[in-house]
This record gives C-alpha cells, structure tokens and sequence, in this order.
C-alpha cells in the first residue's frame, strides 16, 4: 500500500530544500561576483554575441535565467540596456541556465558524486565557513557551499520519496500518455514552470523522476519544451507596468523561447515516430537530461541569433509605442535592478542630477517669468514643483530600498550623499517656487523694479545659477576640481547679496523705490542666495567623499 501523503511531504520537502539551495547558493555566487557582474555588462554594445556570452556568464552565476531576464527587463526600463542588445542576453541567459542541470547530473558519474555522499560534505564546510570565516569573501563562498549541499540534499529527498512510484504502473501510464501525446507533454511542462517560476527548479524534479526510473526520452522532451515556454510568464509579469521597450524585451524572451520549443517539438515528435520509436519509449536518465537542455538551448541561439532584429521588429509590432512622457515619472529607476545594487546605485545618482536639471530649469522659468510678466511662465513652475516634490518622493523610496541591498562602505555612503543631495535640490525647487510667487505678486499688485534693481537681481540670479550648474556638474561627474570651483562662486553670491541689500536699504530710506516693490526685492536677493548655499552643499559632498569611503575586500 502506497502512503501517498507520505510521498507527497517527502517530495515537497525535497523540493523546497532544492529551491531554497539554488537561489541560496545563486546569492553567494553573486555577492562573490560583487562588480563583476556590472562589468560583465558593461561589455555591452552593439555586438550581440558579446551579450550571448554575457547573458550566458550571469546566469551561470546567479543560476535563474529568469531573474536574468527579470533583469534585463528592468535594464532595459531604466535605460541601461537597448532592446537590441537585450537579446543578445537573453539568448544568453537561456544557455547559462542549464549550468543547474549539470550540476544535479553530477551524482550519475560517480558515486562519489552521488548527493547522499556530498551533501553533508558541503553542507558541514558552508556552516563552518559561514561560522568562523573572518571575511565576507570567506563567508560568501561558505554560503556558495551550503547552497550547493541543500541542493544535493534536496535532490536526494526527492528522489526518495518519487522511489515507491516506479512500481505503479498508473505513474509509468502518466508518462508514456505525456509522451504520446506531446501538448499534453508540453503543456505540463509550461503549468508547472509558471507555477514556481524557475525553469531550472522544474529541470530539477524532472530529473528528479528521472532517477526514479518513471521517465521515458519522448515524455522528457516535450516537458522540457514546455518549460522553456513556461519559464517566460516571470519576465511577461516583471514587465507588466514598465516602459514600453520593457515590455518588448518580455515579449522578445517569450518569442525565442516559443519559436525555438515549438520547431524542436515538432521535429522530436518526427523522430520518435517514425526514425526511432524505440527511444521514445525507453527511460531518460540525468545526464541526458541535461545534454537534451543544453543542446536545445545552443542550437535553438544558434538558429535564431542570426534573426535577432527580427525578434525586436516583431516585439514593436505586438507591442505599440505608448505614451510615456509624464516628467514625473522615474526614468532610471527599478526595482528589478535592485539585484545589481552597483546599476542600482548609478542609476539613482542619474535620476537625482535628472531632478537636478529640472529645478536648475524651474529658477530659470521663474526668473524668466519675473522680469516678462509672464503669468504662463510662472504657472508652469508651480506645475513643474510638483513634478520635483514626486521624484523626491520617489527617488527617496528607492534609495531606501536600495539600502537594504548588500552595498559596500564607499557605496553606503554615496546613498546617503544621495539622500543629502536630493533634500538640496528639492529646497532649491522650493525657492525657485518662491520667486514665483513673489513674481505673481508684482504681476497682480502692478509693482516694478528700478532698472538698478532689476540689473542687481539678474546679476546675483546669474551667478547663483552658476554655481549650481557647478555643483550639478561636478556631483554628475564626481569631479572635484569642478565642484570646488562652486566654493569661490558661493562667496560671490553671499557678498553680492550683503552689498545689494545694503544698496537697497540706502534706495529705500532715500524713497527712490516703491517699499512694496523693496519688500519683494529684499525677498528675491534671500532666495537667490539659498540657491547657492544649497548648490555649495552638493559640491561639499563630492569633496568630502574620500574621508568616508575605504577600500573594502567583500561586499
């Protein structure tokens, strides 16, 4: 008598202990990997096979194509990555992720290999790396181990508890109707690889069943085309809510994969009828497991690599042009490259100078709309404040999450000189609000300036602008030759406003200007000069970075 509960907690359990092993030891990798990965991408250009190999090498470390794909998306969100060279990773990725396949396999070549005999292994020298070791690195590579023992031992659970099922000739029946009926076939593999979202997870029960003895060559196949189309729904649901191009490089990895499963599908389906139906019937093992996912993989790029612009014409189809023009919207920032904290961070630092444009051109507007009159001028700087105030909100919000990432010293503190810097230039925003406001007044109380007024006020406006191009520069640039030259343009600001205040109140007394009109001057020389002063705290931040940051092995 079978204990089907007994079977069902004993396969799940394995399953979980295999799941939480691969991306246990896919984390360790990528913490190991540190930069390089930044640098693996960095490659990127317009040569698509370097971005095969690329796709490829990340996903062998990180042991999930789709969190590379998910990845890819959000690069491509946030402009890092065209879609061009997104297939070429993408292509890549689909080979990296056998990389688990091999390793599962590893047990089939010798019994010293087999995961009963090296899970404890690796599992006793990841705890005590873990444990003891003094440095991250050493730590790291501890976690590389123990993920790599769970996994085995996962395997081993599985296999366990699948054994009983080889005498039921229900379960053998299950099988041999999958591989005679491949949509049947297919489509299991599709459910269960969208179910858990890892098609190197799904790989791994299959050759889990394997070793158990219940799968025939003709079933395997078609399951494993199916997981290949299944794997798809994670990058399909990452981009749902991204940029148009986002959504296209989902579409891209779902065109591949589709095309590459169905042709492979119908041609194994030829073969196993009429060229050799004997080796459909005949029962998979591990390794061949593993050769029939790299084979399809390689050759399914190598078919399609050449119809790489195809793929992306074909994904504008499907997917119109929307309309994305809204500034208030973040344009470099993702989540989905969260997982490269180091894109992450240089991303943020490019939507932070983004912010920084738009409250440099908001001064300017209400300058503008100051000496014009102009009440359009003026009202599109109360609009565009609002854009600012959101991407604070939001910038703000990343950097947050981004602090939970695994950063290294120089990079914690570069977040928090981001967080800094964006209080810096959300204040500028305020003031360039302010000088709007006092611009609407003079509008509305029909008040002006002396020519002596106005000449003061578009000197002191000038050189504060100036000095926050300065500081915007050098910060974008992390120059500090660039930045320091704000310290010099600062000073200037603060004695040109001590001498027109002083000039303004000689002006007043004398009753050669309007008082109300002096009211409004004596407020635009105290706006104009905290401009400066917050501009000359962007350009301290690049010149004080070196006393915070230290050289630091792991991270």
């Amino acid at each position: 008598m079978v204990d089907w509960v007994q079977i069902a907690l004993g396969f799940l359990g394995g399953f979980g202990l295999f799941l939480f092993g691969m991306e246990y030891m896919g984390e360790g990798l990528q913490k190991v990997a540190g930069n390089k990965m930044k640098n693996l991408l960095g490659v990127l250009t317009s040569n698509r096979f370097l971005g095969v190999l690329v796709g490829a090498g990340i996903t062998a470390l990180i042991q999930s194509s789709s969190a590379t794909t998910v990845m890819v998306v959000g690069f491509v969100n946030a402009g890092l990555m065209s879609l061009r060279q997104a297939v070429g990773v993408i292509m890549g990725a689909n080979i990296g992720t056998t990389i688990t396949a091999w390793i599962v396999a590893l047990g089939e070549w010798t019994k010293y290999l087999k995961p009963a005999v090296i899970a404890p292994v690796f599992i006793v020298v990841g705890v005590v790396m873990i444990s003891f070791g003094k440095s991250k690195n050493i730590k790291n590579i501890g976690q590389i181990a123990f993920g790599f023992g769970t996994l085995f031992l996962g395997l081993e659970s599985m296999s366990n508890a699948a054994d009983p099922l080889r005498e039921l000739p229900q379960i053998k029946d299950a099988f041999v109707t999958l591989g005679q009926n491949l949509i049947f076939g297919v489509l299991v593999g599709v459910i269960v690889t969208a179910i858990i979202q890892s098609s190197s997870a799904s790989v791994g029960i299959l050759q889990a069943l394997a070793t158990a003895g219940l799968v025939p060559w003709n079933s395997a196949i078609y399951i494993i085309m199916g997981q290949n189309i299944g794997t798809c729904i994670t990058a399909i649901l990452s981009s749902i809510g991204a940029s148009t191009n986002a959504k296209r490089a989902g579409v891209i990895h779902f065109l591949f994969n589709f095309i590459g499963s169905v042709a492979f599908t119908i041609i194994a389906f030829l073969v196993f009828t009429f060229a050799l139906p004997r080796l459909g019937t005949r029962n998979i093992g591990l390794t061949e497991i593993s050769i029939v996912h790299t084979v399809f993989n390689i050759l399914n790029t190598i078919v399609l690599f050449p119809f790489g612009n195809v793929l992306v014409n074909l994904a504008e189809l499907i997917v119109r042009d929307g309309n994305e023009s809204n500034p208030s919207l973040l344009q470099h920032l993702d989540d989905r490259i969260l997982e490269t904290p180091s894109f992450a961070l240089e991303n943020a630092a490019k939507e932070v100078m983004r912010m920084g444009r738009l409250a440099q051109t908001n001064v300017q507007t209400a300058i503008d709309g100051l000496f014009d009159r102009d009440s359009k001028k003026i009202n599109l700087v109360f609009e565009q404040e609002k854009t600012i105030n959101a991407l604070q909100q939001g910038i703000n919000d990343y950097l947050i999450k981004l602090t939970h990432t695994n950063l290294s010293e120089s990079e914690n503190y570069m977040v928090t000189s981001l967080f800094h810097t964006v209080g810096d230039i959300e204040r500028v925003g305020d003031h360039a609000e302010n000088i709007a406001e006092l611009a609407d007044e003079m509008i509305k109380q029909s008040l002006k300036f002396s020519n002596v007024a106005q000449k003061e006020i578009k000197e002191i406006s000038g050189k504060a602008n100036q000095c926050f191009e300065l500081a915007l520069k050098g910060y974008a640039e992390q120059n500090e030759q660039v930045a320091r030259e704000a310290i010099p343009c600062e000073n200037y600001v603060d004695k040109l406003e001590e001498r027109y205040r002083t000039k303004h109140m000689k002006r007043l007394a004398e009753e050669l200007c309007d008082p109300r009109a002096g009211i409004v001057f004596l407020d635009m020389l105290s706006n104009v000069e905290r401009i400066s002063d917050h501009a000359l705290n962007i350009a301290q931040s690049v010149l004080n970075k070196n006393k915070y940051m230290i050289n630091d092995d792991g991270r």
